[in-house]
Formats: C-alpha cells, sequence, structure tokens
C-alpha cells in the first residue's frame, strides 16, 4: 500500500507539471525564433543595397556574397500564408522592396505581415533569379546557371531577428499605363501592389491552378483581359491552399507580390482575399 501510495503522489506531481509547463507553453517556448544577439549597427535602406550591387544586379543571373557587416530593417508584406508565396518572404522599408528566400514552411507563423526585423546581411548572398533581386545562398539550377536561392532555415535563424514594432501595411496602386515600362519594373519588382479594375480572360472556366495547365515549378499563370500576357500575369501554385477556387467573372482588385521574371511581371497573391470586387 505505501508503495502504491508513492506512486499516486508521483503520478499527480507528473500531471502538476506538465499543467504548468502548459500554461507557459507560449511564453517558454512561442514564437521564439531568430537570433537576438543581432544589434542595429550598420543598417542601409533596399535603395542603398540595391545601388551598392547595382553592377551585379543588371545580370540575369547576377549574384555577389555580402561581406561588409551591412543590416536591412524592413517589413514583411508576404509570406506563404496559403501555400502561394512559399519558402520566401517579401520586405519593403520605404525606399524600395526585396525578396528574402528561405528553404522553410510555415514563415507566416512567426513572420506575419506588418512584422519588422532587422537582418544581419553579411555572409548571405545578393542577386538574381531571372532579374528578381533577392537574398539567400547559391543554387546551381538544370542548365548550370548559378543563381540566388532558398537559404537553409537554420541558417536563417542566425540572420535575423525582430525590432519589436508591428507596421501597418498598405499596397502601393499599381499603375497599368507603365506596364511596359522597363524602369517602373526594376523600380517596384518585389512589391505589394494591388491592380485595380481587372478582368480574368478565364474568369469562371478554369481554377488559379491545376495540374493541366503547369507552367513551370507547379505552378499556372493566368492572363488578365486587355494585358498583354507576355508584360503581366497573375502567377499561382498548384499547392496553394486557394488552387481549385474558380477565378472571379466580374471586374476585381487584385492584391499581392509584384515580382519579375525578365521583362514580366508575376503577381503572387498572398490569399485568396487579396481578390476583391472592383471598387
Amino acid at each position: 500500500m505505501k508503495n502504491l501510495k508513492y506512486i499516486f503522489l508521483a503520478l499527480c506531481c507528473s500531471v502538476l507539471t506538465t499543467a504548468c509547463m502548459n500554461d507557459n507553453f507560449d511564453e517558454v517556448y512561442g514564437n521564439v525564433r531568430g537570433n537576438d544577439q543581432i544589434k542595429e549597427t550598420n543598417v542601409v535602406t533596399i535603395e542603398q543595397l540595391k545601388a551598392k550591387y547595382a553592377q551585379v544586379l543588371g545580370q540575369q543571373y547576377g549574384y555577389a556574397q555580402i561581406t561588409d557587416n551591412l543590416q536591412l530593417k524592413a517589413y514583411v508584406t508576404g509570406n506563404d500564408r496559403e501555400g502561394n508565396f512559399y519558402s520566401q518572404i517579401a520586405l519593403e522599408d520605404g525606399t524600395g522592396a526585396m525578396v528574402i528566400a528561405i528553404g522553410e514552411n510555415g514563415l507566416f507563423s512567426y513572420l506575419p505581415v506588418g512584422t519588422e526585423i532587422l537582418v544581419n546581411l553579411k555572409d548571405l548572398y545578393i542577386g538574381n533569379y531571372g532579374y528578381q533581386t533577392q537574398i539567400g545562398t547559391l543554387y546551381t539550377g538544370n542548365k548550370n546557371e548559378v543563381s540566388v536561392s532558398r537559404m537553409s532555415s537554420a541558417r536563417w535563424e542566425q540572420h535575423f531577428t525582430y525590432t519589436g514594432k508591428n507596421v501597418k501595411v498598405s499596397p502601393m496602386v499599381f499603375d497599368q499605363s507603365k506596364v511596359k515600362d522597363s524602369q517602373y519594373l526594376v523600380a517596384n519588382a518585389g512589391r505589394l501592389m494591388t491592380i485595380k479594375g481587372v478582368t480574368f480572360t478565364d474568369g469562371g472556366k478554369k481554377v488559379y491552378a491545376n495540374k493541366a495547365d503547369i507552367v513551370n515549378n507547379n505552378s499556372c499563370e493566368r492572363e488578365l483581359k486587355g494585358l498583354n500576357k507576355s508584360n503581366i500575369v497573375v502567377r499561382s501554385s498548384t499547392y496553394a491552399d486557394f488552387a481549385a477556387t474558380t477565378l472571379p467573372t466580374e471586374k476585381v482588385d487584385i492584391t499581392g507580390i509584384f515580382t519579375r521574371y525578365n521583362n514580366k511581371w508575376q503577381v503572387y497573391i498572398r490569399e485568396i482575399s487579396d481578390v476583391q470586387p472592383a471598387k
């Protein structure tokens, strides 16, 4: 009986300990990411960073390792919340936009839109994939072209920290009259924008993405009426939560991360609510 009593007491203590840990789960384990040893020292703007590496960024797949102690302080405008803008986040700081490629899913869980972060750039790479500027590590493609692509999750953890500030994010209105303007493309690639009053060419007929229409990388491109598909498309992954949703028939306002592939705009909506009836 005495042994049973001790066993019962041990079990009670175990339950109480677990309960206490659960009560403080978020405090101890929740959302503790990044490297809190990073301190703000030598911050440059996105505009300044691109200017510093202008020669490299003038090449389709140009790249360079960042060897100086430089930092970016910027806020998140896009993440992988519904699986479309996956393994990357989009950042802005008021001077420009930048994509950071990270080999990880669930980025939205600790990098929600509006979160301001400080990124230590030293030893990372800056470069282009089809002229879309991004930060990451090097990747060699099927045709032996080297470009900047996704860094490991472990590496990313060592290169960012939170500033403690959250920003209200508002998209810029896309100027349709400049859809073919190369300077407009260079200045705004990677930015959160809204294209207003447009209609999907295949509205009511096709879904955002399916296997039958894959262009590459498990993604599909949908055209907009009156706008040449060589200039702009809405691009969606077959893995996006909204992939099987039928394209709307009415005029809509589309918000998303407006990325660049060579001389074409590729619009990545972040979640299905980014497509709204035109106002």
